[in-house]
């Protein structure tokens, strides 16, 4: 698929980061929430990239930083009310993201009926690995996702416990959010979520396709 800008930087000029919640149902029954019959989606701003190289960090206002591996989708090209059939035409790639959650903040946002922003889009809450080619994943529901702190094995999953497709996924997500090339879905994680530190190394994985690694610094904001 071509592209007018360059894929393989995506995190310096895609523009929105969708978020997909609840989607493997190991991670929802952990979470003591339910399992429901349409996505649940959120955004991350732009300014929540943090390509490797760079820090993961921890707000100042956040006690419990949790990690959250997911399966990110490029876009391709814009994509506006997709139907699912057609859905896949539409991907350029995938990255394999973190989803870093202020767990307190999140549970604080809960009980108060509040948006999730406080919790989800903070500065470089969304680390993301290298750009992988479409073409090098050809199933993108036969991935093994993985996670560990200092060498520890937190989250494993694979994708084909999805509950929402991708296919499904990027054409709901279509019809609310007209998408452009380079924005990313994040489709969810599976069970294993906890928390870091300053100073953790996070690394995590997408078997056979790609790796990543990043420390844990706290932000002075």
């Amino acid at each position: 698929m071509a592209s007018s800008k360059p894929l393989s930087r995506f995190w310096e000029w895609g523009k929105n980061i969708v978020c997909v919640g609840r989607n493997y149902a190991d991670h929802v029954k952990e979470m003591r929430s339910a399992v429901l019959s349409e996505p649940v989606l959120f955004l991350k701003p732009s300014t929540a990239y943090a390509p490797e190289g760079s820090p993961v960090l921890m707000p100042a206002y956040c006690q419990n930083l949790h990690h959250e591996v997911e399966l990110g989708v490029l876009l391709g090209r814009r994509a506006q009310a997709v139907p699912e059939a057609a859905a896949m035409d539409y991907v350029a790639g995938y990255a394999l993201c973190l989803d870093m959650t202020a767990r307190d903040v999140q549970e604080e946002c809960k009980k108060k009926g509040l948006p999730w922003t406080l919790a989800k889009s903070f500065t470089a809450s969304c680390p993301v690995s290298a750009f992988v080619p479409k073409e090098k994943v050809p199933d993108p529901h036969a991935l093994r996702l993985w996670l560990k702190v200092n060498g520890e094995l937190r989250q494993e999953g694979k994708t084909s416990s999805m509950i929402f497709s991708i296919p499904y996924i990027i054409s709901y997500v279509s019809k609310i959010v007209t998408l452009e090339e380079g924005d990313l879905i994040l489709t969810g994680t599976p069970k294993g979520v906890g928390p870091v530190k300053e100073n953790d190394e996070i690394e995590a994985g997408i078997d056979g396709v790609v790796s990543m690694k990043f420390k844990v610094k706290k932000s002075e904001y």
